[in-house]
């Protein structure tokens, strides 16, 4: 895989990094109840939802960075896997909770999908 590929590829997982962080550790915060727009009471009532979410988040980050790392044929296999959930669960949520979502999730996981294909 090329290097630009691979560093797309990592540059995702890292995003999911951190809306981990985001909906695992710091939902009630400021700086996530501005990222995701919702309020002090609602941020608090759904804590343990976020939490989920964010372990989620954190599988797809870890399925990420297996693809990036693990040699072929393999390592293709798990990125095109990873990078189709990512798009998929982008479009999910896209259509149920925030159209933001295929800006911030859905078209980048393409683009590194269209880099990985390229790459081969």
């Amino acid at each position: 895989m090329s290097t630009i590929a691979t560093f797309a590829v990592v540059a995702l997982a890292l995003l999911h990094v951190y809306i981990l962080a985001l909906e695992m550790f710091l939902w009630t915060s400021p700086r996530a109840r501005a990222a995701f727009g919702t309020t002090e009471e609602f941020a608090a009532a759904t804590k343990a939802m976020a939490a989920n979410q964010g372990l989620y988040n954190g599988f797809l980050a870890a399925g990420l960075l297996w693809g990036a790392f693990a040699s072929d044929p393999v390592g293709f296999q798990v990125r095109i896997f990873f990078l189709a959930c990512v798009a998929v669960a982008g479009l999910y949520g896209a259509a149920t909770a925030s159209r933001k979502i295929l800006f911030v999730q859905t078209v980048p996981a393409l683009a590194v999908l269209v880099l990985v294909l390229l790459a081969r």
